[in-house]
């Protein structure tokens, strides 16, 4: 297959989900040129290391690996004849070097060795940009919990009020996921490995070069790169990828919960909540959507999808897969734009986001003083009997709908009740349970 002019290169205009995070330029075809030649580079310089190499080879090829000196389209346009960019840039580097330390390039290496170090190159950094983003998120959402602690808003529960929850514990809520995905993302961050195992995953060629101790040369290589040591070459087997989709995926759920309770709350009919800055409408200019939060939840959706594209390459042929190794890559690579871009949203959502308590303590009310009917119930068990407390109430809540009237009303007007602090059992602030304590509880954890 040829091409007179390579595609353009994706600008994002249609992924507003990553388009300007950090992530985008992590991961873009630089980035992985970048990656590329660093792996190319590290190899060599492992070798040197090690005696295998001279050291002058490891100097003229982390010099020759500078991404500016290649063509991105060039190299693109010659991928698919060998089916991976890893060919076409080992000829180019090995130009670049000169005739005296080009044969020192890529030596003993196989193609998948330095495409898989390179992608997790280019995950690790990607990853970096991830965990500061979720840093800024869950500071944010931190000082949210601790300024509402004892905001008290309608808990819902299957789309209806259920019971007084508060602002505060709902934050402490989506900063413990956001936590969650952290620690999920660093743990698989700091063990992402090098890929070094020669044609069929034996090393055969380096021994034939004369390494004498494949953990050495594997541990060196590593090192070099920035990178875990693994214990195995892992050209079929993908735990490496299989974790990464795994954190990523639930990195965009965890988000993905904040941001769909954020929409939620901001409905024009709730109003409990609004972005710091909504975007606007091209046809109705009264309207500021909550365009971070909608980014967030499209992220999410996505994810899942992608993540069960990378699951399913585990199920690898023989040494070298044909096709399972490949679908692998712009799935990731669009995973982990989707999660760097969510993250960015969401660190911008939290520390912009608008509380409105008054909206909140509307709302509280739009049952009738219904949703303390739990309370009532208990607290009402001992005067009336738990029978005849349970009808009354399932009575007089039939009736606060028909008639349109408060439930204290209505309540006022049973004998049994006169001498019961009604307007103490019907204030919601006053039926928040453990709210407060398991807030503080979460904003423990560092």
């Amino acid at each position: 297959m040829t091409s007179a002019s390579p595609p353009y290169a994706d600008t994002g205009l249609l992924a507003p989900e990553w388009a300007l995070s950090g992530a985008a330029s992590e991961t873009s075809d630089h980035a992985y040129l970048r990656a590329l030649l660093d792996a190319e580079a590290a190899l060599t310089r492992a070798q040197a290391a090690l005696g295998l190499a001279p050291a002058g080879a490891a100097a003229a090829v982390t010099e020759a690996a500078v991404p500016d000196r290649f063509g991105i389209r060039s190299l693109a346009a010659r991928t698919a004849d060998g089916g991976n960019p890893v060919i076409p840039l080992v000829a180019d580097l090995t130009a670049a070097v000169g005739a005296e330390y080009g044969p020192y390039v890529h030596r003993g290496a196989t193609s998948q060795d330095i495409m898989d170090t390179a992608t997790m190159l280019v995950a690790t950094r990607a990853l970096a940009v991830v965990l500061a983003d979720l840093g800024r998120t869950e500071q944010a959402l931190a000082r949210l919990a601790a300024a509402h602690r004892d905001t008290v808003l309608p808990g819902r529960t299957l789309t209806q009020h259920a019971v007084p929850t508060t602002f505060g514990l709902k934050a402490a809520g989506w900063r413990s996921l956001v936590l969650d995905a952290r620690d999920r993302v660093t743990l698989v961050r700091d063990s992402l490995p090098a890929q070094l195992g020669g044609a069929a995953g034996t090393l055969a060629a380096f021994r034939a070069y004369g390494t004498e101790d494949e953990t050495a040369l594997t541990r060196a290589y590593a090192r070099e790169a920035g990178l875990a040591a693994p214990a195995l070459p892992w050209h079929t087997l993908r735990t490496p990828v299989a974790d990464l989709a795994g954190c990523l995926a639930f990195t965009a759920g965890a988000l993905g919960k904040f941001a769909v309770d954020v929409l939620t709350l901001s409905r024009t009919e709730t109003g409990e909540v609004s972005e710091g800055s909504g975007g606007g409408s091209s046809a109705m200019p009264h309207k500021a959507n909550p365009v971070r939060a909608t980014l967030l939840a499209a992220a999410a959706r996505r994810a899942p999808q992608l993540a069960a594209t990378l699951y399913g390459c585990l199920a690898a042929e023989d040494e070298r897969p044909a096709g399972a190794w490949h679908a692998e890559w712009e799935p990731l690579r669009d995973l982990l734009r989707l999660v760097g871009g969510a993250a960015c949203h969401a660190a911008e959502l939290a520390g912009g986001l608008r509380v409105h308590p008054a909206a909140m303590r509307r709302n509280l009310g739009i049952t009738r003083g219904l949703i303390v009917s739990e309370r009532l119930s208990a607290a009402l068990a001992p005067v009336l009997g738990r029978a005849r407390a349970k009808q009354l109430l399932t009575e007089l809540a039939r009736r606060a709908h028909a008639e349109d009237r408060p439930l204290s009303g209505l309540l006022s007007e049973i004998d049994e009740l006169q001498d019961v602090d009604l307007d103490d059992l019907l204030d919601p602030a006053h039926y928040t349970g453990f709210a407060g304590s398991l807030t503080d509880r979460a904003l423990e954890r560092s």
